[in-house]
């Protein structure tokens, strides 16, 4: 892009109010080297990482760019094997930090997809900024414990210099009458005491400097000679010591320096991005539509350099099909503002940088972009103005193609009106047939004419209010504009006389000409009003249609989040009882060979509680959902109620207890619950069908007998209990337990066992034509 272009059009005061925003000097170099991209790709992404920033600023708050300084030269310096200072170090470090955090800052959220594939090149060099900072405490600091060599040393300089300290003090009390003052002070990193000109020979010592009267001598005295060799020596020590740290810091500076340089880099990128960013927030600006078919549409667009209180924001379109705009109006209407806010905006957005403009706006991917604006006299080139504005207007003929916004203000001004005109036609004909987009202003009446009765070319206007004389500033496209000279004057107090004697002075097709054209403004201005609110209705419609979409698309990622989590949720339950499963089992095949009856009924027993136990606290904890529905009043043994916490209908084994729990049974397993958890079953006819056709189903697999004959009492117990609870299940109420005779120690076993079970009502040895004794028949509950 042209330069001269750039500063007609202003856009070099853009950046020195973005370099404001930048905080460091790089990035204030990044802005003052801005311009405006030409693929379309680059300005894309450039428009988009800015758009990222200031969303980001808005829901994050500030970026951190803290202690960020220039490190170019200190890189370079390191990057050659030099040893560089603890400042540059420091300010090495405060990059590093300053990455690692936009790292995190910027996130993985896909809305921020443009920045973060910029961050996604910073390598965090964690190892190395702890270094540097572990060893670093300020500019011109090195911490103590940066080596041990360092504290050793330091530790020594303290005692010595505590030992000068304490000595010279005695010698000050001991020379106090020899002394100018009664202290001690430092010459040369040496402790010596400031005695009198007339007793120098009363103090043996060195002298190290005299005051600026010669009435003092700093003398060091000779017994402390040694002292301060000591110290200077230390001191010497120190200096060497910290200079081999900040070697040692440069040289792992070198060995990560692609990383290094890299992250910086990055830094002084996001530097110029945020300070588009926040001078974007400044005036409110937002994300364009880049159009390749070259028309665009600012939609209350602002100048930015004009301030807030004074602008007034102007729709300007070029639609398909126009080529050429020729704006029209009276002096201080706008005009050349219009021009120059359509220029600026095509090279800001086009820069990366958001516009002021409302949202659903869009300009054309120009290539360029020529301005022949204001007046360019020059004295030394002898040129007037006419021939300044020539000169200019050859020089964008030769440079302008078909991808080209060209801007002319006041084109043919300057010459006879009749040959300007001329000229001017000429001039938009030659580059309207080169596909070249124009926006030119004029007071010729011949080119509102012109562009009446062209193709491609349509007339446009600023506003005037004829009633304040005051311009409105904003632009009326499709209608010609009038000079509204004669109504000024008069209104002005011009004598009607006069004005009346000046129109006759007007060929009388002219004033009909000028007539149409305020009848046409009339109507323009109406219809434009009714525009303007269908526009924000529109807009308006759009913006909720919008903010239905994004409840919409909320709530469907909620809905999958939600199946996500109970999907998850689920399989670890399922995880869970397997891995439960598989404990007991393990621990049943470790009872079968135990040899000790009673401890392997008793840890049975244990592993039945800890499992109900288990469950009960899931329950409590909110494991399962509740279901709602009406509280059971009556309990009876075998009646089927729905047990909230699971969502599942159990059987009442047992009455409620004092503390009113009872015992339920639930599939295979039977679980001690709250009373207050039991809801009445509600049935449909369809279910009560199902249910007496699985009872009926039930009945037919669960055989009515269970023979244990041959087994041990842990094995028989094990196999008894499931059978019963198989049976209970499957409606039975009287079965039959085969043990046999023997020596009557399973028979005991399993009545043991009967004596609690939640499933046996009452039990009794078999009668004759049953088994006799060989059988326990047990009445079920």
């Amino acid at each position: 892009m042209n330069q001269r272009n750039l500063h007609k059009l202003e856009f070099d005061k853009i950046t020195e109010k973005i370099k404001a925003y930048a905080v460091s000097a790089p990035g204030k170099e990044r802005v003052g080297e801005l311009q405006p991209f030409v693929s379309r790709v680059e300005i894309e992404r450039a428009l988009a990482e800015t758009l990222d920033a200031q969303n980001l600023l808005q829901a994050k708050g500030s970026a951190p760019f803290e202690g960020v300084f220039d490190v170019r030269g200190a890189l370079s310096y390191i990057g050659k094997g030099g040893t560089t200072t603890a400042d540059h170090l420091l300010h090495i470090a405060n990059i590093l930090k300053s990455a690692r955090l936009f790292k995190e800052y910027v996130g993985k959220e896909e809305e921020y997809l443009a920045l973060r594939d910029i961050t996604f090149g910073i390598q965090p060099l964690k190892s190395l900024e702890n270094a540097i900072y572990n060893a670093i405490v300020s500019e011109e600091e090195i911490a103590d414990k940066a080596s041990p060599a360092l504290f050793g040393i330091r530790k020594s300089l303290r005692e010595k210099t505590g030992s000068v300290k304490d000595k010279i003090q005695s010698l000050v009390r001991e020379n106090k009458d020899y002394l100018q003052d009664s202290l001690y002070t430092i010459r040369g990193d040496r402790y010596v005491i400031p005695v009198k000109a007339e007793h120098k020979g009363q103090v043996k010592g060195l002298v190290h400097d005299q005051s600026a009267s010669g009435q003092t001598l700093f003398i060091e005295p000779l017994s402390l000679v040694n002292l301060n060799n000591d110290i200077k020596e230390l001191m010497l020590k120190e200096k060497a010591e910290i200079q081999r740290i900040l070697m040692e810091l440069s040289r792992k500076v070198q060995e990560d320096f692609a990383a290094v340089e890299r992250n910086t880099q990055i830094i002084y990128d996001m530097d110029l991005i945020f300070a588009k960013a926040r001078y974007g927030l400044k005036i409110m600006g937002t994300k364009p539509e880049l159009r390749e078919d070259l028309t665009f549409n600012l939609r209350d667009a602002r100048h930015p350099l004009i301030p807030d209180e004074v602008v007034v924001p102007s729709t300007i379109y070029m639609e398909e099909g126009v080529t050429a705009i020729i704006i029209t109006g009276p002096n201080t209407g706008g005009k050349t503002v219009t021009l120059k806010t359509v220029g600026l905006l095509h090279l800001m957005a086009m820069s990366g940088i958001l516009i002021p403009v409302s949202d659903g706006s869009s300009i054309g991917h120009f290539r360029s972009i020529h301005a022949d604006i204001g007046d360019e006299q020059s004295i030394e080139q002898s040129l007037s103005t006419f021939s300044s504005h020539m000169t200019n207007i050859v020089r964008i003929i030769e440079e302008a193609d078909e991808e080209s916004l060209v801007l002319f203000d006041e084109l043919g001004a300057g010459t006879d009106p009749t040959e300007g005109a001329a000229l001017a036609m000429a001039i938009l004909e030659t580059l309207k047939a080169s596909g070249i987009r124009i926006l030119a202003t004029t007071h010729y009446s011949e080119l509102k004419a012109y562009a009446l009765k062209t193709e491609k070319t349509v007339n446009a206007s600023v506003e005037f209010n004829v009633e304040t004389l005051r311009p409105t500033y904003r632009l009326l496209i499709g209608v010609p504009g009038k000079s509204n000279a004669f109504l000024i004057s008069k209104r002005l107090g011009l004598a009607d006389e006069i004005v009346d004697l000046a129109r006759s002075f007007i060929d009388a097709e002219a004033l009909k000409f000028e007539d149409l054209i305020e009848s046409l403004e009339k109507s323009r201005r109406e219809a434009s009003k009714d525009a303007r609110v269908a526009e924000n209705v529109k807009t308006e419609l759009q913006r909720k249609e919008a903010l239905l979409n994004q409840k919409l698309e909320r709530i469907d990622k909620i809905r999958e989040k939600a199946l996500q989590e109970a999907r998850e949720e689920g399989r670890q339950v399922l995880e869970e009882a397997k891995a439960k499963a598989d404990e007991i089992l393990k621990q049943l095949r470790e009872l079968e060979g135990h040899g000790d009856l009673k401890e392997s009924r008793r840890k049975l027993q244990t592993i039945r509680d800890g499992l109900r136990g288990e469950i009960d606290s899931r329950q409590t904890q909110g494991g399962f959902d509740r279901v709602d529905g009406a509280r059971v009043e009556q309990f009876k043994e075998g009646q089927e109620v729905l047990l909230s916490t699971l969502n599942q209908k159990v059987t009442v084994l047992t009455l409620p207890d004092a503390k009113g729990e009872l015992m339920v049974q639930a599939g295979i397993m039977k679980l001690t619950v709250k009373a207050a958890d039991l809801l009445e079953v509600t049935e449909t006819r369809a279910e009560r069908k199902a249910t007496k056709r699985e009872a009926k189903l039930n009945l037919r697999t669960v055989a009515m007998s269970c023979d244990v004959r041959g087994q041990d009492a842990l094995e028989a117990e094990y196999q008894v209990d499931k059978y019963l609870d198989e049976a209970a299940l499957a409606g039975l109420t009287e079965v039959t337990i085969i043990h046999g005779m023997g020596t009557g120690v399973l028979k005991e076993s399993l009545w043991t066992m009967f004596r609690h079970h939640p499933h046996v009502r009452k039990y009794r040895l078999g009668e004759y034509g049953e088994g006799g004794k060989g059988v326990t028949v047990i009445t079920l509950k």
